[in-house]
């Protein structure tokens, strides 16, 4: 496969993720708004605007209905949701003759009804109809994606792209969480804090998964545990990490070319992640595990682009 190609696939599937978790992320807050006091509120929307890397200067200025505004049609923030969706299009039709015309139609579908969009104005009103059809169409696509593309190399890239950027989106949200904890992680959360926890849960789409391998009762130390270890859980670090790794040594077969960056960073994150305990991570502290994390995921991303992506020919030839 041309490397042009798998570039494109791979940041189609990244952009499309990042879409949708931002559309989760502002979603719930808009819902457990309705239910919490202002300085509440005011306390979850700083650490949502942290996780998703706003600009301060933007963070600081703006009313948290205009900044979710902002995040959601700014043209212009190469991170909002219609620009993310706009350059997953992009990519994808480039490389259409890689995908089927499910996906394209799929995809292209979406785009069209986000740049539909109500104006400012009316927009909150339809909000919650807006971001549900965000993550569905996303959820659409991945399931058209795996029921009519064959599972070759392409596949392999779109799968590669979605979870090294789930690893690093929910790495991050959970780090600004637990980074102001200020709870004791063994007790049950209660009070008002208890809807920032269901908050947190609800943005990594765990809330009912959680409730089922748990109870109701929510825990810091359990949610830690539930996020990060989880082997079966698709939006834990560890789901997504394992992903990641079985990704790179498909793709690793596939072109057979022997390297062994990508899938060492990869395999160190796995076996941590595998052989940790909850009670250590906590005692180092859930901010720096996360923070540890971040940065092999963006190790491993900068060896998948120098490996697959931006090599020379000569070492395309040698192998």
């Amino acid at each position: 496969m041309l490397s042009r190609v798998a570039e494109s696939l791979y940041w189609m599937s990244r952009y499309l993720e990042r879409a949708q978790h931002t559309a989760r992320l502002i979603d719930v807050d808009l819902q457990l708004r309705l239910d919490q006091s202002l300085e509440s509120s005011t306390g979850r929307w700083l650490r949502l605007v942290e996780a998703l890397h706003v600009p301060a200067l933007l963070a600081g200025n703006v009313d948290a209905t205009r900044l979710a505004h902002t995040l959601t049609f700014n043209r212009t923030n190469p991170s909002s949701i219609v620009s993310c969706i706009a350059s997953a299009r992009e990519n994808l039709r480039h490389v259409r003759e890689q995908s089927s015309s499910d996906m394209w139609e799929q995809l292209n579908r979406l785009y069209l009804q986000m740049i539909a969009s109500p104006a400012e104005d009316e927009w909150v009103l339809r909000s919650h109809v807006l971001f549900r059809a965000v993550q569905d169409g996303a959820h659409l696509f991945q399931g058209i994606t795996d029921s009519t593309m064959s599972h070759g190399e392409g596949w392999q890239y779109i799968q590669l792209g979605r979870f090294v950027e789930r690893t690093d989106e929910v790495a991050a949200l959970v780090a600004t969480h637990f980074s102001r904890l200020s709870h004791p992680a063994n007790q049950p959360v209660e009070g008002a804090d208890y809807l920032d926890w269901v908050g947190l849960l609800k943005c990594c789409a765990a809330f009912e998964a959680y409730c089922k391998a748990y109870s109701a009762e929510l825990r810091p130390i359990r949610v830690a545990e539930f996020l990060l270890l989880n082997s079966e859980f698709p939006h834990s670090i560890r789901f997504s990490v394992e992903s990641v790794h079985a990704g790179l040594g498909r793709i690793g077969e596939l072109t057979e070319r022997k390297v062994t960056q990508p899938v060492r960073i990869a395999g160190r994150m796995r076996a941590a992640l595998s052989f940790s305990q909850i009670e250590e991570i906590m005692a180092e502290g859930v901010h720096f595990y996360m923070e540890n994390i971040r940065n092999q995921c963006t190790q491993a991303h900068a060896a998948i682009q120098q490996i697959y992506f931006d090599y020379p020919v000569e070492s395309a030839l040698a192998s």
